[in-house]
């Protein structure tokens, strides 16, 4: 495994707890000389984890499309910085690029992005693990519906456990080595 694909907010969250755990997964990368790949963004939780990454000398790629680097929430300061068409190409580079995927906390985009790679995985199109950072209990409601969805019968079990989830970045990284060993 060489690199992780942290998908996150461009917001950072009402609570510091949010920006604590995005350094502190950025510290845990470099711990396990993990190159990350992200959205490209120097804002929010995304500006945050891809800072704390190059302060610590750790490889960065981040991709972004076009319209949204011409409203200038690019970052500069990376390793690379791919700037594509579309979010169809950002995402489809960012899965290519990755041998895991992390969602932090977020909003629509890092849900779907999220949901995209669970169902890419669900159908067979990649075997890379798929985690939750879920900080301060961010995720429990959605761990709950997927519980739910489960018990009504739309999710089979075996669905289900593609999605691992811990509230600490190191015990998620331990987990994804357990599904994809180094």
């Amino acid at each position: 495994m060489k690199s992780i694909c942290v998908y996150c907010g461009s917001a950072s969250g009402n609570a510091p707890v949010y920006t604590n755990a995005a350094r502190e997964l950025a510290v845990t990368l470099v711990q396990h000389n993990l190159a990350l790949v992200y959205g490209g963004g120097n804002i929010g939780l995304m500006g945050i984890i891809a800072d704390e990454m190059m302060r610590l000398g750790g490889d960065v790629t981040g991709i972004i499309p076009k319209s949204l680097m011409d409203k200038e929430v690019g970052h500069m300061g990376l390793t690379r910085l791919h700037i594509v068409r579309d979010m169809h190409e950002r995402k489809a580079m960012m899965a290519n690029l990755s041998d895991a995927f992390i969602a932090m906390p977020g909003g629509l985009g890092t849900l779907e992005e999220l949901f995209e790679m669970l169902t890419w995985s669900q159908i067979g199109l990649h075997r890379k693990p798929v985690g939750l950072l879920n900080t301060n209990g961010f995720y429990d409601g959605l761990l709950q519906f997927l519980n739910y969805t489960a018990q009504q019968g739309f999710l089979r079990p075996e669905h289900q456990a593609l999605l691992l989830h811990a509230s600490e970045s190191s015990e998620l990284l331990k987990q994804i080595y357990q599904k994809n060993p180094p």
